[in-house]
C-alpha cells in the first residue's frame, strides 16, 4: 500500500489511489476529506491582524482534523505490515460516494476516535457504517465510543437502513476501567434493540476477543477472513487457565468459526469480505416492512432448461439408479437468474444449502437438502442452520423455496444425545411460522416426518410442486418388512426349508435375496412415487424436467404481487 502522508494544513490520509467524487479540490484522495467553507488563513485578509474569529477558526481546523489523523503514519504503517486497511481505506472500498462522518469526537486520550460511525451511500442506498480504528488505542471501546456506537446503531432502526460494521478492536479499553464495559454494553443493549428491523451485516478483521466478539454476532451475518481471530478469550488465556497450547487459528480462526456457524461467510483478505458484504446487502431489504431491491433480468422468467432435464439424467441413469447422490447446487443454477446465487454458511453442514437468489428479479430464500452430503440426511447442524435462515427471511419479508431431496432427519446414538429432537423440532416451529410466500419443489426423497414438517401443505406452504421421480412416502424401501409382513415370512420359511431339505447356503439365499428383492421393486412401484400425494391434494402439481424455473418464477411473481410487507406482529412464541 501506498505511504500516506500528513501535514496540520492538510491533515487527512492521502494514499494515491485517484480522486474521490465531490472532493473540494478535485483530486482529493480520501473519502473523509470534507470541504471547508472557509480556512483560518483564508479568512485574514492581507496585512490584517488574526482576531479572536480566526482564532476560532484554527481551533476548528485543528478539532476537526485530530480524529481523521488516527494513531499518525508510523501506526498506519504497522497496520500495512500486517496487510490491512486502515478504517479510511475500508470505508472507500464500500463506496465511491463521499461518506456522511459523524461524531468526529476525541477527548484528553483520543477516547472516542477509536471508532468511526457514518452514513454511506452503497449501490445507490443509505447505510449506515462504523469501524475501528485500530491506529488509535488498538480500536480499544471506552464508554465515550460505546455511546458513539450505539447512536449510530439507534439511528439505523430509526430511519430503517441497513447497518455494516467493521470490527477491528483489541476489547475494552483498560485505563478506562469499568466505562469500557459501559460502552459495550450500550452497544449490544443498541444492536439487540435493532435485531429484527433492520439487517446488519458484521465484518471481522485482525485480533478481536472478549466484547470484541460478541457484539459483532448479535449482527443478521459475520463475515470473517483469513488470518484473523475471534474468541471470548485469547491464546494467553486458554494456555494459564486450561494449559492448552493452541494457536489463534486453531482457536478463533476462520476455519473453526466458519464450520460452527459463528461465521456465516469466510474471504481470503480483506477486500474479499468487503466486496462479499456488499454483494449480500443486494439481496437483503432496508429494514422489516420493505422487500428487498426487485431487479428487473433479462433471464427469460419462463424459459425451458434443458441442462436440468440433463442434470436428472445423468444421476439417475447410473448404477445407483434413483440412490445416485446429486449437488443440489447444480439444480440452483438451473433455475436461479443467470445461474447466479449466494449461499450462506457454505463451510457448514453441506447436506442443507442455504441461500440467496433471484427468480424473475424477486429475491428468495432457498432452503435445499444436499444428497451430495450425507445423503441429504437432516442432522443437527443442517437443522439448526436451516432453522437461523429461515426466521432471518421471515423477519424481512423474503419469500422462501424449498428444495426436497431427504430420506429423513438422521438418527443415532449421537445424534440423540446431543439433541436432535429439539433440533428437529426448532427447524418446524421455523416452518410453521413463515408467514412470507413460501413454496416447496419435491425432488426425489420425501420421506416420513422429514416429508411433513419440510414445508408440506399441512405447516402452511403455498404450493407444493413434485417432479416425476419424487418418492413421497411414510418410509423409503424399508417400508416392504411392514407392508408386505406375510409375504416376507412366507420367503423366510421357504428359505429354512430349502436348507433342511439339503439345498446349499449359497442357493437358499439366492433364491431368497431374489423373492425379496421383487418385494423391494413392487414396493417401490407402489408407494415411492409422487401418485397418492398427487392424488389427495398433497402435491399441487407435477413439474416436468426444465420446467422447474418457469413453474417457480411465475408462481413467485404472483404471490409476491400479493404479498403485503410489513413487521411481524402478534404472539410471540415461547421458544425461538
Amino acid at each position: 500500500m501506498p505511504e500516506i502522508e500528513y501535514s496540520l494544513k492538510n491533515p487527512l490520509p492521502r494514499p494515491n489511489v485517484g480522486p474521490i467524487p465531490g472532493s473540494p479540490d478535485g483530486d482529493a484522495t480520501q473519502p473523509t476529506h470534507a470541504p471547508a467553507s472557509v480556512s483560518a488563513a483564508a479568512a485574514t485578509p492581507d496585512n490584517a491582524t488574526p482576531g479572536p474569529y480566526e482564532a476560532s477558526l484554527e481551533m476548528a481546523e485543528e478539532l476537526m482534523a485530530r480524529p481523521l489523523i488516527g494513531g499518525g503514519p508510523a501506526r498506519v504503517r504497522v497496520q500495512h505490515s500486517k496487510h490491512r486497511m486502515t478504517v479510511w481505506e475500508r470505508i472507500r472500498t464500500l463506496t465511491d460516494r463521499e461518506p456522511m462522518i459523524l461524531w468526529r469526537n476525541w477527548g484528553p486520550e483520543l477516547d472516542g476516535a477509536s471508532i468511526v460511525t457514518g452514513i454511506l451511500e452503497i449501490d445507490g442506498r443509505d447505510v449506515a457504517v462504523y469501524g475501528h480504528d485500530f491506529t488509535v488505542r488498538a480500536g480499544s471501546m471506552d464508554a465515550t465510543n460505546g455511546a458513539k456506537l450505539a447512536r449510530l446503531i439507534y439511528m439505523a432502526g430509526e430511519k430503517g437502513i441497513p447497518l455494516i460494521g467493521m470490527n477491528d478492536s483489541a476489547g475494552a479499553f483498560v485505563p478506562a476501567g469499568v466505562g469500557g464495559l459501559d460502552g459495550y454494553s450500550e452497544a449490544f443493549n443498541a444492536l439487540r434493540k435493532i435485531s429484527g428491523v433492520v439487517p446488519s451485516i458484521s465484518l471481522m478483521f485482525g485480533y478481536n476477543a472478549g466484547g470484541g466478539a460478541y457484539l459483532p454476532r448479535q449482527g443478521s451475518f459475520m463475515i470473517q477472513c483469513d488470518d484473523t481471530f475471534i474468541g471470548l478469550t485469547g491464546t494467553g488465556v486458554v494456555k494459564s487457565v486450561l494449559g492448552e497450547d493452541v494457536t489463534a487459528e486453531e482457536l478463533g480462526g476462520p476455519g473453526v468459526h466458519g464450520q460452527s456457524g459463528v461465521c456465516d461467510l469466510v474471504t481470503h483478505d480483506e477486500l474479499g469480505s468487503l466486496r462479499t458484504a456488499t454483494r449480500l446487502l443486494g439481496y437483503l431489504p432496508d429494514n422489516n416492512h420493505s422487500i428487498a431491491p426487485f431487479h428487473k433480468t433479462s433471464d427469460p422468467a419462463d424459459r425451458h432448461t434443458e441442462e436440468e432435464h440433463r442434470l436428472f439424467q445423468r444421476t439417475f441413469n447410473t448404477p445407483a439408479g434413483m440412490n445416485a447422490p446429486m449437488d443440489i447446487t447444480l439444480y440452483l443454477q438451473q433455475i436461479c437468474d443467470h445461474g447466479e446465487f449466494f449461499e450462506l454458511q457454505p463451510q457448514r453442514a453441506r447436506n442443507m444449502v442455504t441461500a440467496f437468489g433471484r427468480l424473475g428479479g424477486w429475491v428468495a430464500g432457498f432452503v435445499a437438502n444436499n444428497s451430495a452430503v450425507s445423503s441429504g440426511q437432516i442432522d443437527i447442524d443442517a437443522a439448526l442452520k436451516a432453522t437461523r435462515f429461515i426466521r432471518f427471511c421471515n423477519l424481512y419479508n423474503i419469500p422462501l423455496i424449498f428444495i426436497e431431496d431427504t430420506t429423513g432427519f438422521l438418527p443415532g446414538t449421537e445424534q440423540e444425545g446431543r439433541g436432535i429432537i429439539m433440533a428437529g423440532r426448532k427447524l418446524l416451529d421455523s416452518i410453521i411460522d413463515i408467514r412470507t410466500p413460501r413454496m416447496t419443489m419435491i425432488i426425489r426423497n420425501a420421506f416420513g416426518g422429514a416429508y411433513a414438517a419440510y414445508n408440506s401443505h399441512f405447516v402452511g406452504s403455498d404450493l407444493v410442486f413434485a417432479m416425476p421421480m419424487a418418492r413421497v412416502a411414510v418410509m423409503g424401501a424399508a417400508g416392504k418388512d411392514f407392508v408386505y409382513k406375510d409375504e416376507m415370512r412366507a420367503i423366510a420359511a421357504t428359505h429354512r426349508k430349502a436348507l433342511a431339505d439339503g439345498a446349499s447356503a449359497a442357493e437358499a439365499d439366492a433364491e431368497r435375496d431374489r423373492q425379496l428383492a421383487i418385494l423391494t421393486s413392487q414396493y417401490e412401484e407402489t408407494f415411492m412415487n409422487p401418485k397418492e400425494a398427487l392424488s389427495l391434494g398433497s402435491v399441487s402439481r407435477l413439474v416436468m424436467p426444465g420446467e422447474s424455473r418457469r413453474i417457480l418464477a411465475r408462481n413467485l411473481d404472483f404471490l409476491m404481487r400479493k404479498y403485503q410487507p410489513a413487521p411481524m406482529g402478534g404472539l410471540q412464541r415461547e421458544h425461538e
